[in-house]
């Protein structure tokens, strides 16, 4: 017996804990005190994050009212003019249906739309093919690079008002630099009014433009280059394919869903362009110029039309969501091919 007792105490002595057989009483009041610290921790984390997630909404509720003033009440203004007949002193006189709709489309408001497309989408393109590769030579510049840059991107960095009068005064008849240039090296025998003339005036403003928006492309183009690992270059290097058959055929296809995105927004900008309409040719010669958005500005605050203005707009709008929705839908596609 005491050898026993003298072994037990050895292995206590050790380290060994020794058995606890506590009262049925009070084993349930440890295991009730352990639930109930369980359930106030629960219930502290559930507090705090509660918390945090009122904070967050309550830090962003003046930027969520601000844009929900800011676009959605123009564009419920718009769209309940557009049924109505309303002027700038006097809106919603009167419903009149759809014959803000049938009245645009039977006026002028229809070449405008079909003018707006043959600007937007050649000018775009355009844009999109000088900007790529102006950013493939910006990537395989190292010397000066950043000078190169800066000079590249001062046209956007340029109000457009002050581009529309540069090239204004460039494409004067008398006086204007073009002019001069043609008639010295005898490819004109007399100045040309390309501002007054079609299809120059369309023209030149879808050059003004370019040359406005082209740095907007290469700036993001460059961005979408400089992204590309560039093991994939190597690897291409490596197997024979020279500088022309490494882009087309390895980075081209990777940087499609990018180039898509970067034409969608352009696209949409050259469906905005006024500025330089409104400098350069303020619409003419006759409508030849006239484009969408400058009807509707003639519209608006010449004819002090509402809602004939607020009914040209959301037809602009459903111009551009027609013409956009297969390029956002291909752009989906190919991003899921890349993914993959």
């Amino acid at each position: 017996m005491g050898e026993a007792s003298l072994g037990k105490g050895k292995r206590y002595a050790q380290g060994m804990a020794a058995p606890c057989n506590l009262h049925p009483f009070l084993s349930y009041r440890v295991r009730m005190s352990s639930s109930m610290t369980k359930a106030a921790t629960s219930d502290t984390l559930a507090s705090r994050l509660l918390l945090e997630r009122s904070a967050a909404w309550l830090l962003a509720a003046p930027l969520v009212a601000t844009l929900l003033i800011i676009g959605l009440y123009p564009g419920l203004y718009t769209l309940a003019a557009a049924f109505s007949k309303s002027t700038l002193g006097k809106p919603f006189q009167s419903f009149v249906g759809l014959s803000n709709y049938s009245f645009a489309m039977r006026g002028d408001f229809a070449d405008a739309l079909w003018r707006t497309v043959v600007f937007a989408i050649p000018s775009s393109l355009l844009q999109m093919l000088l900007g790529v590769a102006i950013a493939l030579l910006l990537v395989r510049v190292s010397r000066f690079g950043s000078i190169w840059r800066a000079l590249i991107f001062l046209p956007m960095m340029t109000p457009p008002v002050m581009i529309g009068i540069a090239w204004k005064l460039m494409l004067l008849p008398s006086g204007g630099l073009l002019n001069g240039a043609l008639m010295h090296f005898g490819l004109i025998s007399a100045p040309r009014s390309f501002l007054g003339e079609m299809p120059w005036a369309l023209i030149s403003i879808a050059l003004a433009d370019t040359w406005q928006w082209t740095p907007f492309v290469v700036l993001l183009a460059y961005a979408a280059l400089r992204a590309l690992p560039d093991d994939i270059r190597q690897a291409a290097y490596m197997d024979g394919a020279g500088k022309f058959r490494t882009f087309f055929q390895v980075q081209l296809p990777i940087l499609m869903p990018a180039l898509l995105g970067i034409f969608l927004i352009k696209l949409i900008i050259s469906f905005k362009v006024f500025d330089l309409i409104f400098v350069l040719t303020t619409g003419g010669p006759g409508t030849g110029t006239t484009l969408a958005s400058y009807a509707i500005f003639r519209t608006l605050l010449q004819n002090y039309d509402v809602g004939l203005a607020a009914a040209q707009v959301l037809l602009l709008v459903l111009l551009v969501t027609v013409l956009t929705l297969p390029l956002l839908r291909l752009h989906k596609r190919l991003s899921e091919v890349t993914e993959a």
